[in-house]
């Protein structure tokens, strides 16, 4: 298996709208190393926020903040040229990054989606597979639903299930 480059993201949406999303982190893996990282708030269309007693994003957070649409440009290089994009739940991130290019009429990334969600069901024997918990199995910090914190944590997820592959076919 040969893995040399993978991003995970992040997004907290202000409300169940899945096109709500207020903010994004991004995080760039090169051969095992995050190379880069990208933090951003997001205005969503809506001013309605329900989720801010999660995450702490509130509408005067974001009313001067670009729109996903605007911020496309800045963000559609991470998803070129990798071997896949990852996030813990990823039918939820990608459900967000997919209804996001649909609102604004841009494509969707056309790449392998993995899921360290379903990974950790999978890999580990632990009663919670959430990502503070599995976090704290691997000893990575986290500041949960910090979309950069939870997409940095992501990654070192993804690097140790991935290095203990290639243990295991050794």
């Amino acid at each position: 298996m040969q893995i040399n480059r993978f991003i995970t993201f992040d997004f907290e949406t202000a409300n169940n709208q899945r096109d709500s999303a207020c903010a994004l982190g991004i995080a760039m893996v090169e051969n095992f190393i995050i190379t880069e990282q990208y933090y951003s708030l997001i205005r969503p269309a809506t001013k309605y926020f329900c989720y801010t007693h999660v995450h702490g994003i509130k509408w005067d957070d974001v009313k001067y903040k670009p729109t996903f649409g605007e911020l496309w440009s800045d963000i559609k290089k991470y998803f070129n040229n990798i071997d896949f994009a990852a996030s813990h739940n990823i039918i939820f991130d990608r459900g967000v990054l997919n209804a996001c290019c649909d609102y604004y009429g841009i494509n969707k990334p056309d790449i392998k989606y993995e899921c360290t969600l379903q990974q950790s069901r999978k890999r580990l024997d632990l009663k919670s597979k959430s990502l503070d918990s599995v976090s704290a199995h691997y000893g990575i910090q986290l500041e949960h639903h910090n979309a950069l914190s939870d997409s940095l944590a992501c990654a070192n997820i993804m690097i140790n299930f991935l290095k203990e592959d290639i243990e295991n076919e050794r």
